[in-house]
């Protein structure tokens, strides 16, 4: 007897998987608005026949999953995403030269016209990653954070008319990026307020921020899947994140 879905994970298996996902601990860069995560130990093997811990960290920690609830009241918790909505295909925006010259770079509706010009147009129903090649800074949380002499922090992200032209135009479902923020540094210091974000949980999808891999991957042809826990009324969690491309 025959199982298609087996024969399909088989060839799946025969694609390149990349794990976008940073490994973290209580040392790793984080929001400033968070302590660091704590371990303890609360069995061992030699001592208890069984190894046991307890983490505590902040929901937002490590990569992790932002549900519409984070930023917007009212919106959905992280365990009323449906399954589906989190296995998307994978558009990759690659501006980690632009970045690499200017660690403020604001990825603007501009920008993604000129990528479209290059690449075609983003399809809808997709995730865009904004690849910015700000991961390969960690574990190292001052280079992460890139604070300056007045202690503010300069990291890229994207600007709000390139999420309003990704979303409304191009029907997107979800961004990703390799910082803390969807914002900018620097517009976050302008506004008061993380304004990208804000919209982006506001239209009731999630985001995926912290990435890694991304450098990997091709500008289209992967899915990208999201695994985290679920737990009841959460604003998100440390996710799994990776994705299956072509080799």
């Amino acid at each position: 007897m025959s199982y298609p879905l087996w024969s399909s994970l088989n060839q799946l298996k025969e694609y390149k998987w990349v794990d976008l996902t940073h490994t973290f601990d209580s040392e790793s860069p984080h929001f400033s608005a968070f302590e660091n995560a704590e371990t303890k130990t609360l069995y061992k093997v030699k001592d208890d026949g069984f190894f046991a811990q307890s983490w505590q960290f902040p929901t937002q920690y490590g990569t992790h999953i932002d549900a519409p609830i984070h930023f917007v009241e009212h919106k959905r918790y992280l365990h009323e995403l449906g399954l589906q909505e989190t296995v998307l295909p994978l558009i990759v925006l690659d501006f980690s030269k632009e970045v690499a010259q200017d660690s403020d770079f604001r990825l603007t509706k501009e920008h993604i016209l000129q990528w479209e010009s290059e690449n075609g147009p983003i399809e809808s129903g997709t995730f865009v990653a904004f690849r910015s090649d700000w991961s390969k800074k960690w574990p190292d949380k001052e280079q992460f954070e890139n604070k300056d002499n007045d202690g503010h922090e300069h990291l890229p992200g994207w600007s709000l008319d390139a999420l309003k032209y990704l979303f409304e135009e191009r029907k997107i479902k979800s961004i990703g990026h390799e910082t803390f923020d969807t914002d900018a540094s620097v517009d976050i210091r302008k506004n008061n307020d993380i304004v990208g974000e804000r919209y982006v949980l506001g239209l009731d999808t999630f985001q995926i921020e912290l990435l890694t891999g991304l450098d990997e991957l091709p500008t289209r042809g992967s899915v990208i899947l999201a695994i985290s826990p679920k737990p009841k009324n959460a604003p998100g969690f440390p996710v799994r994140a990776f994705a299956i491309t072509p080799k």
